[in-house]
């Protein structure tokens, strides 16, 4: 039975996994304690969760417990991974490169650093969302002490070339991060195989908890050192100081863990659902789909619809499905997507165009449901195109 809203808007959140409340639910009550608290037996047990929770972390990314950092979020993760690169290692250099469209976090993060004295090189992408390769090679500079390009990006699914990335950035000795948030847990992310140094990511993203996040920060071949940006009691090894939220991170563990285990098959299963709703909507006359087809996230659909405004089909459709327009953090804008222009978009097409995003919990009744009331608003249109 349908219960709606069809809720197709996982991009910008996910609905938490049933499984991963009930592992918190413990460390609201019995188990209440400060992981900081070291005199007692509750603060022991606190202490021991966010370390399980930490090492189920670090194996879905294939990293080491000690080299994961709790924060609230992938936004305080980006902001501490850019800002923290700067300030230790000023005296190598101050060059910065990154993508037009990385996510606001890193975009905002680094105008910020530029006013500060950071020289920040933003390269375009092509009309398919990917990066030029050789564009970023030659954009190193003796000054170049950081990579920054998105692992997948949160509007289109477009997935950058990491593996080559990285490998341009160890031959030049610059280091490589990455804001993976929406791959992490939704497709097999290896910081090791992959040559991330730096990575942000999220719960919530992953069907676990909102208000906590994590950056991994490697700490061999090559030992990556940043300055902390909140200070305080010298919590998570004197990088990110706060009381640590212990049910979000236990939350965070267990979200990791069901991902590790169930990653294939949710994929399979949200690429099957969002290629019918794909192809049921381009027989629709001037659909078409934004960025790179064959190399992005197998749960993401960006479409645009000729002669249609996006935020009037929302409208129409509240109540019916959740859906958005583009990245949640600029929603609230109705300004065209900045990451669709930058692929070439004009403002008419960017203004039309719909992200569907779905999850683990995604049904067919939903997607056929779906594809019929598009089709409501959607064919009337496309007929009235074929009349004129």
């Amino acid at each position: 039975m349908l219960h709606l809203p069809i809720y197709l808007d996982n991009n910008a959140t996910t609905p938490m996994d049933p499984r991963v409340l009930e592992a918190m639910i413990p460390f609201f009550t019995k188990y209440f304690g400060n992981a900081a608290s070291s005199s007692h037996s509750l603060g022991w047990e606190a202490e021991e969760a966010v370390e399980k929770a930490r090492e189920q972390v670090a194996e879905l990314i294939n990293a080491e417990p000690n080299e994961i950092v709790f924060t609230s979020s992938a936004t305080e993760s980006d902001n501490l991974a850019l800002k923290g690169i700067f300030e230790m290692y000023a005296a190598k250099g101050n060059h910065f490169i990154t993508v037009k469209t990385e996510h606001k976090a890193v975009l905002d993060s680094c105008e910020h650093l530029a006013k500060l004295g950071a020289e920040i090189t933003f390269l375009p992408v092509k009309k398919d969302g990917l990066i030029d390769l050789t564009q970023l090679e030659n954009s190193i500079k003796p000054s170049t002490i950081l990579i920054c390009v998105m692992y997948a990006n949160n509007e289109t699914g477009v997935l950058q070339p990491t593996r080559d990335i990285s490998a341009i950035a160890k031959k030049h000795g610059v280091l490589f991060f990455s804001d993976a948030t929406q791959a992490v847990g939704k497709i097999p992310v290896d910081v090791i195989l992959d040559g991330i140094d730096l990575m942000a990511f999220s719960a919530h993203k992953m069907h676990g908890p909102k208000g906590v996040g994590a950056l991994y920060v490697r700490r061999k071949n090559p030992r990556v050192r940043i300055t902390a940006q909140i200070d305080g009691g010298g919590h998570e090894r004197g990088i990110r100081s706060g009381t640590l939220n212990v049910p979000g991170i236990v939350g965070f563990g267990k979200a990791c863990e069901l991902c590790r285990i169930e990653m294939q098959n949710d994929s399979q299963k949200t690429q099957i659902l969002r290629d019918k709703l794909e192809n049921e909507l381009l027989k629709i006359k001037g659909a078409q789909v934004n960025g790179n087809r064959q190399q992005r996230l197998p749960n993401v659909s960006n479409m645009s619809f000729k002669n249609i405004n996006a935020a009037d089909l929302m409208g129409n459709l509240s109540g019916k499905i959740a859906l958005s327009s583009g990245s949640a953090c600029t929603s609230a804008t109705h300004q065209p997507s900045f990451v669709l222009k930058a692929l070439g978009l004009g403002d008419e097409r960017a203004l039309s165009s719909l992200r569907f995003g779905l999850g683990r919990f995604t049904t067919e009744e939903e997607i056929d449901y779906t594809i019929s009331e598009l089709a409501k608003f959607l064919m009337p249109k496309s007929a009235n195109e074929v009349n004129k």
